[in-house]
């Protein structure tokens, strides 16, 4: 415990017995009592300019600062230090004028060696991108942490050179869909970078092999529950198509075939069941597939009618 809580807890008077030398802090609570009679004379206890200690009684002699946590999506994690351009020192009282050149000069200095790194110039200029992408996405901060974690991976195997940093942050935010679960296509990302589909599907070949990574298969459900709201139908047809998808997945039909086309394939049929009038042509393109493909899936699905249920 540090002397000037020690100090101000000596000046404490209880109110009942009016006594000093008795009064002892809980540790766990915050509460102070007084040993002599017994009573909490305050529930919480506040000290000025103290700083914040630890509350766990095996490490009362640590302290603990608080802050801003540091994030993976920010270029220096959030660590580095900055002299900010307000003449004024740590207390609040105004700084000499003999010494405000010296620290104009330290000041100039610091956001030099800020970024004289290519590498931390290269990650700042990404993740200001990045954030920009973060609300045409929709993605939570978890997946922001984890597209930071992949691009960083990007960058330490030096895949980066010779591309386009939209497209590899294109890439990160791919992936990190896939292994979170969350139902982004290839296309999709790649129009709201601004980046060619095909540029970002050969880097995402590239890192693949380079990093060796295993991402899941897409989750067809939840492709089949996004084509559903895209396309404005009723929740019958969308809970409809959701079974149809569930039974479809547990044949072999499912199996090498892309999960797209038959989630489209499945919303398709389940309008028709529930007299929704909707094209192929835009089902195909909500889905990312070609018409020939949906059509293609369709017939399948027809064929093997008889032996899946298909919901009304």
């Amino acid at each position: 415990m540090s002397q000037k809580l020690m100090n101000s807890l000596s000046s404490i008077l209880c109110p009942l017995c009016n006594k000093q030398t008795n009064i002892i802090t809980d540790q766990e609570s915050g509460e102070i009592i007084c040993t002599a009679c017994g009573s909490v004379i305050t529930n919480k206890f506040h000290l000025d300019n103290v700083d914040w200690l630890s509350t766990d009684s095996e490490e009362i002699n640590y302290r603990d600062r608080t802050g801003a946590p540091t994030s993976l999506a920010k270029y220096d994690r959030g660590l580095s230090t900055v002299i900010g351009k307000i003449n004024r020192d740590a207390s609040g009282r105004q700084i000499e004028m003999s010494m405000r050149g010296r620290i104009g000069r330290w000041r100039t200095w610091d956001a030099r060696t800020q970024t004289n790194d290519s590498a931390k110039r290269n990650l700042q200029a990404a993740f200001i991108q990045l954030y920009m992408m973060k609300d045409a996405l929709g993605l939570p901060e978890p997946a922001i942490e984890k597209v930071a974690y992949l691009y960083r991976k990007i960058q330490e195997r030096k895949l980066v050179k010779g591309r386009t940093i939209r497209g590899a942050l294109a890439v990160a935010s791919y992936i990190a869909c896939r292994e979170m679960g969350i139902p982004r296509s290839l296309r999709e990302i790649s129009k709201i970078a601004n980046t060619k589909e095909k540029e970002v599907a050969r880097i995402y070949r590239k890192v693949m092999f380079e990093l060796d990574l295993k991402v899941p298969q897409v989750d067809a459900v939840k492709e089949v529950i996004k084509i559903g709201n895209l396309c404005g139908l009723s929740e019958k047809t969308k809970r409809a198509a959701t079974k149809l998808m569930v039974s479809i997945m547990k044949t072999e039909v499912f199996a090498g075939k892309n999960p797209m086309g038959l989630a489209g394939a499945a919303i398709y049929i389940s309008s028709k069941n529930n007299n929704e009038e909707i094209t192929q042509s835009k089902i195909a393109e909500i889905a990312g597939v070609t018409e020939v493909t949906l059509r293609h899936d369709l017939d399948i699905l027809l064929s093997i009618s008889e032996s899946i249920a298909i919901p009304k």
